[in-house]
């Protein structure tokens, strides 16, 4: 068995270990990503990451996006040492995977606010925490989108 796998071949590997989970889009990588799953994997035993489907994506970000496809985005957040799984799910939201995985940490990025997560009540009603890790200033996958579309291509 790989990295990248359905919830049904994850579950067993959860037993007895602290779970954290994080999930999100991870459209080009940068390294505001990688910092945020080094943290991330910190806080636990096991990192599982819940990425979203193409089509959950696009749904999310609209239709230009994604730019990278959903198995090229799994295959490469699993070469992370500290990314033990990757699940993709096909909901806007994580919230029936975060149901069946119910992770002991669930950790977001520092653009959000626990507060603001619609995810932390469920988190919470199994006496999971809600994390958010540090920001990383200036680091984003629409940044370099933007920047890349106003860049002037040149013909060779």
């Amino acid at each position: 068995m790989g990295r990248v796998v359905t919830v049904e071949e994850l579950l067993p590997h959860l037993q007895g270990r602290r779970v954290v989970f994080t999930n999100g889009c991870f459209d080009l990588l940068h390294v505001g990503h990688l910092r945020t799953l080094q943290w991330a994997r910190a806080q636990g035993d096991l990192l599982v990451l819940g990425l979203n489907s193409d089509a959950s994506v696009r749904h999310l970000k609209g239709p230009t996006r994604p730019i990278t496809a959903e198995g090229d985005r799994a295959e490469l957040l699993a070469g992370f040492a500290c990314v033990d799984f990757v699940v993709i799910f096909e909901e806007a939201d994580p919230m029936r995977l975060l149901a069946q995985i119910r992770p002991a940490v669930h950790v977001k990025g520092g653009d959000y606010r626990p507060e603001e997560l619609p995810e932390a009540a469920l988190v919470k009603s199994w006496g999971g925490q809600v994390l958010v890790t540090p920001l990383i200033e200036g680091r984003s996958t629409t940044k370099i989108e933007s920047q890349l579309r106003e860049t002037p291509h040149h013909s060779q």
